[in-house]
C-alpha cells in the first residue's frame, strides 16, 4: 500500500451500498469478525442512483444493528475502493457471493482491485444457506408490494423500512 503505508493489522472492508442492510450481510460482517480484528462495513455514496435510505440512514441504521461489536465500524466512501482501502490501510476486502451467478463479475472486480493495489486481497465468502437467495432489491420490491420481510432482515432494519413507508402504506 502506498498512500497510506502498509496495511495496519487485520481491518477487512466489506463494501456495498446495504440499501437496506439484510440478514445476509449481518451473517457475512459477524463470520469476518472471526477472520479480522477489525471490519469496516464501507456504504457507497452513489448519487446517481436512488435509495431508499440515505447514506446516514444507512451508517445509522447498521450502526443500531452492530452497537455491542465494537470491532465492527461504519463508514461511508465514494470513488475507487481501492483508494479507500489504502486510506484505511486495510489487509483485505471482503465480497459476498450468494450464488454463481455473482462469480464472474465479482472475480472481475478483485482482479481489477489487484491490478491497482497488489497488497490488497479479497476475500470471497457466502452467507448461510438461508440468505443465499437475499438481495436488497429483493427486500424492497417485496416490502413496497406489502410482503413480510421479518427474519430476512434485522428488526432494526424493518423498523426503518416501515417508518418510510408510513406515508404510502395505510
Amino acid at each position: 500500500m502506498t498512500a497510506a503505508g502498509p496495511p495496519n493489522g487485520r481491518l477487512a472492508v466489506f463494501p456495498g451500498s446495504f440499501d437496506p442492510l439484510t440478514n445476509g450481510h449481518v451473517d457475512i460482517v459477524l463470520r469476518s469478525t472471526n477472520m479480522f480484528e477489525r471490519v469496516v462495513v464501507a456504504v457507497l455514496v452513489n448519487p446517481d442512483k436512488q435509495p431508499l435510505f440515505t447514506p446516514d440512514e444507512r451508517v445509522t441504521i447498521i450502526r443500531e444493528v452492530f452497537h455491542e461489536y465494537p470491532n465492527v465500524e461504519v463508514d461511508t466512501y465514494n470513488g475507487l475502493l481501492v483508494d479507500y482501502a489504502r486510506r484505511r490501510r486495510a489487509s483485505a476486502l471482503v465480497r459476498g457471493m450468494r450464488a454463481i451467478s455473482d462469480f464472474e463479475r465479482e472475480f472481475q472486480m478483485a482482479l481489477m482491485n489487484r491490478h491497482l493495489e497488489p497488497t490488497l486481497e479479497t476475500v470471497f465468502m457466502m452467507p448461510a444457506e438461508q440468505y443465499t437467495y437475499l438481495s436488497s432489491r429483493l427486500i424492497k420490491e417485496v416490502f413496497s408490494l406489502g410482503g413480510d420481510v421479518r427474519g430476512l432482515v434485522p428488526a432494526v432494519v424493518e423498523r426503518w423500512m416501515r417508518r418510510k413507508h408510513e406515508p404510502v402504506r395505510r
